[in-house]
């Protein structure tokens, strides 16, 4: 936290900025020793800074979370709101007049007074952005009561107002913190302190009048803090960032002499830099970091930090001190393992708003520079010798691209923005550098020129270490870009070092904690739980074991069981080779124990294609089998939907027409389909997964239908199989006197499987229960007995076979058959 006379001296740059003094901007006066000029932009007098939005953003997320919080534990937040007024109730009421008359003068008082203050020093545009704060927080919060008051949340109005006339959200409140917050009174320590007193005494005063609640007074902190910070940064703060001739003044400080200066282009983390001309006709780069740029794409870094594993990411934030120390230490260690980078000759901080390095002059370009035919065999391998003395001392570089990497007109390669490095670095960051820089080279010149440099310089064993690395997510964010879009160079590396060291033990390496797709599935499945409990709240659980006829819930079970045989008779009918029956069961049941992790239509495929490969089938013999066994199972779910449908409309009607209930949901789904075809994006994710999936299917089908027997398992398992999972359905409804023909349960069960399919949960979970409850009930099934009928089904399709499934998934890997 910067001093008090730190802080002063911030107030008086921002008041100089405000009041338009820029001359120093252009020359710099020092005593006997002239004036020099400093080529550079005029520095903006207002800035926006990454800072206040990302501080704005985080008061509105603490807005919605203190929301969601209260409406989740409205009677813990009533216990606290009548504990807080009996407290305050026993207050004497000459305290309570008091408070109430020091408190709500003080809050006016104290903001005029720093007003006051602030023009006294020439510094009115900043009372006029804490205007402009007061006046907006008030329109919101006078927006935002009318709003609850009248179509608010009734629960939150509720715990708002306590039942009582009082506003929602304190429109006195709100503005006094906004302006304190747009006016950054909180750098001000007297003044902060004084803000403090006056917002407790008169929170205390309406504590005591019962004119507000807990609640309200933490929403009105937060919306108050959120207009304070949309304001400063909507509007801008003063520009604090110290201009040229102060960096050249830092300069003279450390020794040197300049005589000319020039601001060159920003480097690629947006810090500025110069050249600088000094006495002895010498040339230095100076590189200035400034403190409001620390934050500058804090949220991607965040992202970054929460998506990876805690060997590859980086701290998201770091202080302007650190980051001084961080780049002047690996530069400092490069030098003296030998690398060429350009020497760094001194350091300085620039008063408390900036920080400068300087390093020496070299007459370099980036490869980013250089066209793709300007790469030769010389130069690729330059870089990897650059690579190799940087990792020979534990040095990771983090940032080899095609801007950290430059030459001179000899050709000699730099290695520059050493921000990014790591010293005493692990293997993992040692690979990923090798694994980026192959990547980016890839991009220039190919994959096997990239790697047949590599190799000379690094060797075969330190190129194969780092295969298992190449991965998109591990790439920086221009490299990742261009291996999206072509997405055959990382297999093409991958395949080059393979040639080079063919018999490499490649283990895999999980950079990510998840993936966005995990992601997904996660909030998926909070609202398939979400949807399921509110099904449950309508059943009680125990009932549903009780009073479930045992003689039909025995029917359920026995189809239930018979399901994982006729499943692996479909898996022994399409592939040719001999399969044993018991051990085909075993991994039908080692199948559903993995549902519980990977989604319904992913987990079984990805274990059958095992068993099948252990089992001696060629990988990609066992590939097409599991694909060729969905493909004719994706068809017959359509044949007999469809067939069920038609059956079910001619029970219904002597006209042949199906139940309305029957075909809203054949639309619907009809629908989905045709919305997925039409969207380029989705047609195109569906188009690979099924190409990935079935290529190859019709020879190996061709196969299978040399053999009659092959036919008929294949066929008849792939009928055995839905059919005993419609029985047990239909028992689960019959077991708590539910009524409903077969062939709509036929219907229920096979729309309701192919959401379960398509849902990123794992075994569906969430949607399966959901739409086989909805599905009943449009076939005439009360709701109560659709909802205790389908559970009952889940936990006999789906939870008892897990214990049994998981035995069967140990001893098939004990026995080396998965």
């Amino acid at each position: 936290m910067p001093s008090i006379v730190d802080t002063e001296c911030e107030d008086r740059t921002e008041s100089l900025v405000v009041r338009g003094i820029k001359e120093q901007d252009i020359t710099l006066d020092t005593p006997g020793q002239g004036a020099v000029l400093v080529v550079e932009p005029l520095l903006p007098q207002r800035i926006r800074r990454p800072s206040d939005a990302l501080r704005f953003l985080l008061t509105l997320l603490a807005l919605v979370a203190v929301t969601l919080m209260a409406l989740a534990l409205q009677r813990t937040l009533n216990g606290l709101e009548t504990d807080v007024q009996a407290g305050t109730g026993r207050a004497p009421d000459l305290l309570s007049a008091a408070a109430g008359l020091l408190g709500g003068v003080a809050v006016l008082i104290v903001p005029v007074a720093f007003a006051v203050e602030r023009v006294f020093h020439r510094d009115g545009m900043r009372v006029t952005q804490g205007l402009i704060a007061a006046i907006l927080a008030l329109l919101v919060s006078y927006a935002l009561d009318e709003w609850l008051v009248k179509a608010g949340p009734a629960d939150l109005v509720q715990l708002l107002t306590g039942g009582r006339d009082v506003e929602p959200l304190n429109t006195v409140l709100t503005p006094a913190i906004a302006y304190a917050t747009a006016v950054r009174m909180g750098r001000r320590p007297h003044w902060r302190a004084l803000m403090w007193v006056a917002l407790a005494l008169d929170v205390f005063a309406l504590f005591t009048a019962t004119k507000v609640t807990a609640l309200g007074v933490i929403l009105t902190y937060v919306v108050g803090l959120a207009v304070g910070f949309g304001t400063l940064y909507g509007i801008g703060s003063a520009n604090t960032r110290p201009p040229g001739s102060a960096v050249l003044a830092a300069l003279r400080r450390l020794g040197f002499t300049p005589v000319s200066a020039r601001r060159v282009e920003d480097d690629s983390s947006g810090s500025r830099r110069y050249l600088v001309g000094l006495a002895d006709d010498r040339r230095i780069d100076v590189t200035v970091l400034d403190r409001d740029r620390q934050v500058a794409g804090v949220l991607y870094r965040l992202w970054r930090r929460f998506l990876l594993n805690s060997e590859t990411r980086r701290r998201a934030i770091r202080s302007l001190r650190a980051e001084l120390e961080r780049e002047a230490l690996m530069a400092y260690a490069a030098q003296a393992a030998g690398v060429r980078l350009p020497r760094l000759l001194g350091t300085s901080e620039i008063g408390t708003e900036a920080a400068l390095l300087a390093y020496e002059h070299v007459d370099t370009r980036p490869v980013s520079d250089l066209q793709d035919e300007d790469f030769d065999d010389e130069l690729l391998e330059r870089m990897w010798e650059q690579v190799r003395l940087l990792h020979a001392q534990r040095l990771a570089h983090r940032h080899l691209t095609g801007e950290s990497i430059h030459v001179d007109a000899h050709r000699n390669v730099y290695l520059v923005d050493a921000r990014s490095g790591e010293i005493a670095a692990g293997d993992l960051l040692l690979r990923l550098d090798i694994a980026q820089l192959l990547a980016y080279l890839g991009t220039r010149v190919g994959a096997e020129r990239s790697v047949r440099s590599a190799a000379k310089a690094l060797g075969e064993n330190t190129l194969a270490g780092a295969m298992p690395l190449l991965q998109r997510i591990a790439l920086s964010r221009d490299t990742r870009t261009a291996a999206r879009r072509d997405r055959k160079l990382l297999p093409a590396i991958r395949v080059q070092i393979t040639a080079l060291k063919p018999q490499v033990e490649v283990e895999e390496v999980r950079l990510e904690r998840f993936r966005p797709r995990t992601l997904l599935t996660i909030i998926v499945s909070t609202l398939g739980a979400y949807f399921l409990l509110s099904q449950l709240s309508q059943v009680n659980l125990i009932s549903v074991i009780t009073t479930a006829n045992w003689a039909w819930s025995g029917v359920a079970l026995v189809a239930g069981a018979l399901s994982y045989v006729a499943a692996a008779i479909m898996l022994r009918g399409f592939v040719p080779e001999p399969l044993p029956l018991g051990r085909t069961v075993l991994a039908q049941l080692a199948a559903s124990f993995v549902k519980l992790v990977a989604p319904a239509a992913v987990g079984g495929v990805a274990l059958n294609t095992r068993y099948l490969q252990k089992r001696g089938v060629p990988p990609g013999a066992a590939v097409t089998s599991v694909g060729a066994s969905q493909l004719i199972g994706l068809a017959m779910h359509i044949m007999l939907l469809l067939l069920f449908g038609y059956l079910t409309g001619t029970q219904a009607a002597p006209s042949l027409t199906p139940s309305r209930g029957l075909l809203v949901v054949l639309l619907g789904v009809a629908v989905l389909f045709l919305i997925v075809l039409a969207v380029r994006p989705l047609r195109r994710v569906l188009t690979t997964r099924l190409r990935a999936m079935f290529s190859g299917v019709i020879p190996r089908l061709l196969d299978v239908v040399q053999s009659p027997k092959k036919i008929i398992e294949a066929m008849g398992g792939t009928l055995l199989l839905t059919l005993s999972f419609v029985i047990c359905l239909e028992a689960c409804v019959q077991a708590f006197g539910g009524k409903a023909s077969f062939t709509a349960v036929a219907v229920v069960f096979l729309a309701g499987n192919a959401i379960g399919s398509a849902a990123p949960t794992p075994g569906g979970l969430g949607a399966v229960e959901y739409a086989l409850s909805l599905g009943l009930q449009v076939a005439g099934v009360p709701g109560p007995i659709a909802t205790s009928a389908v559970l009952l089904f889940r936990l006999m399709t789906f939870w008892l076979p897990v214990l049994p499934g998981w035995a069967s998934f140990a001893y098939l890997q004990r026995q080396n058959a998965l």
